[in-house]
């Protein structure tokens, strides 16, 4: 039986394909916390990443998990004993989020969702009065992210993005040191997710297991047949739902990245390219990639491989002179020992962590508290988004055929073949035989958030959404 108020919010989320709704104003929207009051949550998304959420904020006093959500009930009874155990309280469980959002006595969201999800959600949330704490990416694609931020400020709700480097102290040391130009301008903000991956093999079509609402799994994508690698973490290796590594593990590192180049928003231009190599799966989305973004007096150099034995996670910024490191020292080229740089100010928000630094801002209500406010996990989702493209955009060649490729730009020709070597060397690959995908370069109008270029590009900056799951165009 379908509730009175999921009905009400159903009908109103429906309408959201062309504008906004209104809904009468919560205990969240836009009310100060007292310090002692305890800001009420849902989690929505219980496996993997939403594991982390429920710790996070059971472990703290002035926060209680009121819902737990997700479309798999198979979820549930884990999760509240999870909660419960630490937190003493048993949230209730609904599998469609609009049931919570309803609920007037809910301050926020957490949203550990697949990446198709993130952003509606958020539009949802901010719509009903609720703040939210969104995984990365914030979006599945440029235009929901754009759609997203209008949100948060139209609404006036605290949105915090879950790239957490945002919130530790040795980044933010390292990126003052890197933007005070004490070792000059910032040449490569270089960026590596060296993370293994194996094939995920093939799952047949079959019926979805009862427990599973999987028409609400889906929601904002494509209706298709239910397989087992989709539910519930291979769905990032699928473009309907997920964004490869680039936009999993990468976006944290990608966020880094940009945030070391003064003023970076979007770049001028994106080229990517690789392919899926070593394995034949059901899988779409690439494992190793290699992606140039020009920014102008500085490029952004992104680098993914799957295929290694070990992880290999970090961001290196690279100067005329030298390079500064995640250990936070700087080593003068030809040097393999490190001066540590200058120790600068912490310009941290308040609360401890990404978490609590989320909470420490709803209470607030200063948008400005944020270590990682919406606006920021926009722009770094979205260059993800922008790789992407570039690489489905791009024309399958030889690697036999590859001289040419990046000529003149000595950083990217040096990660091309370091990525040939990874692949013939490391994994005993026969490239003479292979192909990859050069992605097509594409021109930014960073104004317009769009191509300049290609306008088969500019269709993937969005998606065509099933009702009612659909981002709308904006925010009126």
């Amino acid at each position: 039986m379908v509730h009175g108020n999921r009905r009400r919010f159903l009908k109103s989320s429906m309408a959201l394909a062309g504008s906004t709704f209104a809904i009468s104003g919560t205990k969240s929207s836009g009310n100060i916390l007292g310090a002692n009051e305890r800001v009420r949550v849902a989690v929505a998304g219980l496996h993997g990443r939403g594991k982390s959420h429920m710790g996070e904020f059971s472990k703290m006093k002035d926060v209680e998990i009121t819902y737990l959500v997700d479309p798999d009930t198979r979820q549930f009874a884990p999760s509240v004993k999870r909660v419960s155990d630490v937190a003493g309280n048993s949230p209730k469980t609904v599998q469609d989020v609009r049931e919570a959002l309803d609920d007037p006595n809910l301050d926020a969201i957490s949203v550990a969702t697949p990446n198709h999800w993130h952003s509606l959600i958020t539009v949802w949330a901010c719509q009903a009065g609720k703040d939210v704490y969104v995984e990365k990416p914030c979006s599945h694609n440029v235009h929901e992210g754009r759609v997203a931020v209008e949100a948060a400020r139209k609404f006036g709700r605290i949105v915090q993005h879950g790239t957490q480097s945002r919130s530790d102290r040795s980044w933010n040391n390292i990126i003052d040191v890197v933007k005070s130009g004490h070792y000059g301008p910032l040449k490569v903000s270089h960026a590596i997710v060296y993370k293994r991956r194996m094939s995920i093999g093939f799952q047949d079509h079959k019926s979805a297991p009862s427990e599973l609402d999987f028409n609400l799994w889906l929601g904002p994508a494509p209706m298709q047949p239910y397989h087992e690698n989709l539910v519930h973490y291979n769905w990032h290796w699928f473009w309907d739902t997920g964004n490869g590594d680039i936009g999993n593990q990468g976006v944290h590192q990608m966020d880094i990245a940009r945030w070391g180049i003064d003023g970076a928003t979007l770049p001028k231009s994106v080229v990517s390219l690789g392919g899926r190599f070593g394995y034949t799966d059901q899988g779409e989305t690439a494992n190793t990639q290699l992606t140039v973004f020009d920014f102008g007096a500085a490029k952004l150099l992104f680098e993914v491989r799957g295929l290694v034995p070990k992880n290999y996670i970090t961001n290196q910024f690279h100067f005329a002179e030298g390079t500064i490191r995640e250990d936070q020292k700087f080593y003068r080229n030809g040097s393999d020992v490190g001066e540590p740089i200058p120790d600068t100010d912490d310009g941290r928000g308040p609360g401890e962590g990404n978490f609590g630094n989320f909470i420490a801002a709803v209470k607030s209500r200063k948008v400005d508290d944020l270590n990682a406010d919406i606006l920021e996990g926009h722009f770094s989702s979205a260059l993800c988004h922008l790789a992407n493209i570039s690489y489905r955009r791009g024309t399958e060649l030889p690697f036999s055929s590859r001289k040419g490729v990046f000529a003149g730009d000595n950083p990217a020709g040096d990660a091309f073949g370091s990525m040939e070597e990874h692949l013939a060397k490391d994994n005993e690959l026969a490239l003479d035989d292979m192909t990859y995908q050069l992605g097509k370069k594409l021109m930014v109008d960073s104004s317009s958030e769009s191509f300049s270029n290609d306008d088969q590009a500019n269709q993937l900056l969005t998606r065509n959404y099933r009702k009612p799951f659909v981002v709308p165009e904006r925010i009126a």
